[in-house]
């Protein structure tokens, strides 16, 4: 009923830059608040950032001052912009968004499949 789709995801050098997109379709009446997770292999998925969809957000503490994440509700679509990357931030990235759907009033929770983000030292 709604796919996530995730774009951006790449190799980059300790202190570059990356931007993520996620662009969500279908049965799509609202988006209550749409983020970013990201999950290192063997460890737990974890939030990195959040947006509402009155634009308040929601920083991890390791990504605060680095990160951004933005909207563009018209769209539908979250961006992640990630500066001054550190190998530590390699992951999988994950689009998540909290949707009403056009066919029933309540929330449900989807996912991206996954944009992997690389950063060498």
């Amino acid at each position: 009923q709604v796919q996530l789709v995730e774009s951006g995801g790449a190799l980059v050098q300790a202190g570059g830059s990356l931007r993520l997109s996620c662009a969500a379709s279908g049965s799509i009446f609202s988006i209550n608040v749409m983020g970013w997770y990201r999950q290192a292999p063997g460890k737990p998925r974890d939030l990195v950032a959040s947006i509402t969809s009155t634009g308040s957000t929601n920083y991890a503490d390791s990504v605060k001052g680095r990160f951004t994440i933005s909207r563009d509700n018209a769209k539908n679509t979250v961006y992640l912009q990630m500066n001054s990357l550190k190998p530590e931030d390699t992951a999988v990235y994950y689009c998540w968004a909290i949707v009403v759907l056009t066919t029933a009033p309540v929330n449900y929770q989807y996912w991206g499949q996954g944009t992997q983000v690389t950063v060498s030292s």
